[in-house]
């Protein structure tokens, strides 16, 4: 079996490996097709691509996050255009408004807990080309203040209030569409720690958001249960949409197992993501 996994993050968001050190964990698990997609920038593909050989299939892609005026959402872009100003200028848009999030706590871990970050940890997440919690909470663990990145994230940064950097879901879907990418609804039920929305207000948002023009849904995801995937696969060709599937692999930041597409860790072939064989049809390097 060749087995995909179209969502996996390297530590240019918020993953714990370097794109050398996925890419071995990649070959690792004998997976053939994968993408990387980090929060809100491609930096990371720019250096996977110079170090993918030719047996494995890397698609390009990003997970840019979004907002409707009901819900907050996440949206894939696969294979989008290398270079395309439009994506480009959208990601330096989220760049700017994050590094107003970043001050802000940086301000709040200083004024309400009495912890000053040292230079080094100052030029570090400065060096990030996208920084969130998980950054903050990584640097709490080292510190030992907290026993984990969740518990850090509850403890110290989750009361802080900073201001929004979320795109817009119309925004982020008609930017990638114009960058020739594929624009994918990921983890629609609800992602890692979200509560899982029900199948009424799913349908709800699905018909919202193929208003917006979104192309496929992540049907296979590393915390949906077989019953989920099935309802997802059923929604999916029932509204002729394709077909995803991504464990959200962030290394030693989540639990998450590469590779395993469902709670039980299932493992998923091309063959069942729609969405590979229409990326595959193109030039992915």
């Amino acid at each position: 079996m060749k087995k995909s996994d179209l969502h996996l993050h390297s530590n240019f968001s918020d993953g714990s490996e370097t794109p050398e050190e996925l890419l071995n964990s990649i070959k690792a698990a004998q997976i053939v097709t994968f993408s990387l997609t980090d929060h809100d920038t491609i930096a990371g593909c720019e250096k996977m691509k110079t170090l993918v050989p030719p047996e494995i299939n890397f698609i390009r892609g990003v997970e840019l996050t979004c907002e409707t005026e009901e819900f907050g959402c996440h949206i894939l872009g696969y294979r989008y255009n290398e270079g395309d100003k439009g994506l480009s200028d959208l990601i330096d848009k989220g760049k700017k408004l994050r590094r107003v999030k970043l001050e802000r706590r940086i301000e709040y871990l200083r004024d309400v807990w009495g912890i000053n970050l040292t230079q080094d940890e100052l030029d570090w997440l400065n060096s990030r080309p996208s920084v969130v919690k998980t950054h903050f909470a990584n640097i709490l663990v080292n510190r030992k203040l907290a026993i984990d990145t969740v518990s850090a994230m509850k403890k110290y940064l989750d009361a802080c209030v900073v201001p929004n950097t979320k795109f817009s879901s119309e925004e982020a879907i008609n930017t990638l569409i114009e960058a020739g990418a594929i624009p994918v609804w990921a983890h629609p039920l609800g992602g890692e720690g979200e509560v899982h929305i029900g199948k009424g207000e799913f349908l709800k948002r699905l018909d919202f958001m193929k208003s917006l023009g979104i192309k496929g849904i992540e049907c296979y995801y590393s915390r949906y249960s077989q019953d989920e995937i099935d309802f997802l696969l059923e929604q999916a060709k029932a509204h002729g949409l394709l077909i995803s599937g991504g464990s959200d692999y962030h290394g030693k930041n989540k639990t998450v197992k590469i590779g395993a597409l469902s709670v039980d860790g299932l493992e998923v072939s091309e063959e069942n993501l729609t969405v590979v064989s229409t990326l595959k049809s193109k030039d992915l390097k």
